[in-house]
């Protein structure tokens, strides 16, 4: 049963965790193969579901002890329809794979359930097509459409709330209008580019507002992803448009998403000054409560962002 679906914890502002680069991690630091970039393609294996459990006990791990909340993604980035081909997967193939990764989260939730801060289950929503060389946009109703499958599977689990990470403003309409069909809260999570704008060149502020405009304010919160803190646009403090964002997951590196996708080797930048810059980004936007990392994170990187939180909230 769903806990949280009706009312989200972390819109009180407490402190709120979340994951890290978990694909680059398992692929670059522990050798286990990711196959087309997908992690509920370890669900079904022995050492990859071991690799997943040992990643989320870690990042579980740290929330208890740093008495933050957490949000618990699972592993349904890529189970959607328009990769059922490349996995040689039915429908209803899918379908199931959605439910086995919401009943492994729960099951890690189970585990943790000692923690004192709320464990939220969280379903994680890719585009429609590739995140990182997006097809020309999706009109908002194609988009609302073909996400209402997946989140009509997800509504009937355990789930609490879904987040869609997008890399332009358009596709995300359609996922809010139909995870408010669903009954589901939706964030929505924006790409951006070392320019600071999404794949399109659009600003982050004219995104925001525009899918705000779209939908009537149907996303509980906005975050941003996959992008280094040195890239990330300046915010003016207090405008409406920059308080919608309660989450940042910033990448290790400070690469281009082309140059990371062809690299042949991991590049994890600096733990220490990622977690000092995300103690920046937080004295700037104090009404940030959610972090995480993205592509070359690992562990070691929120171990060090949580800490910089912490801190600069008992400071203040």
């Amino acid at each position: 049963m769903s806990r949280y679906r009706h009312s989200l914890p972390q819109l009180s502002g407490d402190l709120f965790l979340t994951g890290a680069g978990l694909e680059t991690d398992l692929m670059f630091n522990h050798g286990i193969e990711v196959k087309h970039f997908a992690s509920h393609t370890l669900l079904p294996d022995k050492v990859g579901r071991q690799a997943l459990t040992n990643y989320y006990r870690g990042l579980l791990t740290l929330a208890q002890e740093t008495g933050a909340g957490f949000i618990l993604e699972t592993e349904t980035f890529k189970a959607q329809m328009f990769w059922a081909e490349t996995f040689g997967a039915t429908e209803d193939e899918l379908h199931e794979i959605n439910n086995q990764a919401v009943a492994f989260a729960a099951g890690l939730r189970g585990e943790f359930s000692a923690n004192e801060q709320p464990i939220i289950l969280n379903g994680g929503v890719g585009s429609q097509g590739d995140a990182y060389n997006p097809e020309p946009k999706v009109a908002a109703e194609q988009a609302e459409h073909y996400h209402a499958k997946q989140l009509s599977w997800l509504a009937q689990t355990d789930i609490d709330m879904v987040t869609g990470y997008f890399p332009e403003s358009v596709e995300p309409v359609g996922f809010v209008r139909a995870s408010r069909n669903s009954g589901l809260p939706a964030a929505v999570s924006l790409t951006l580019e070392t320019d600071g704008r999404l794949h399109t060149g659009q600003p982050l502020q004219e995104a925001i507002e525009s899918i705000d405009e779209a939908t009537d304010n149907g996303a509980a919160y906005f975050m941003v992803h996959c992008v280094h803190p040195d890239h990330l646009p300046g915010i003016i403090e207090g405008a409406d448009w920059a308080r919608r964002i309660r989450g940042i997951r910033c990448n290790a590196s400070r690469k281009s998403h082309a140059e990371l996708n062809e690299s042949e080797t991991l590049d994890d930048g600096n733990p220490v000054e990622l977690g000092s810059q995300y103690k920046e980004i937080k004295s700037r936007m104090p009404w940030v409560n959610i972090v995480g990392g993205c592509c070359g994170t690992d562990l070691r990187h929120v171990t060090q962002i949580a800490r910089a939180i912490a801190g600069s909230s008992e400071e203040s």
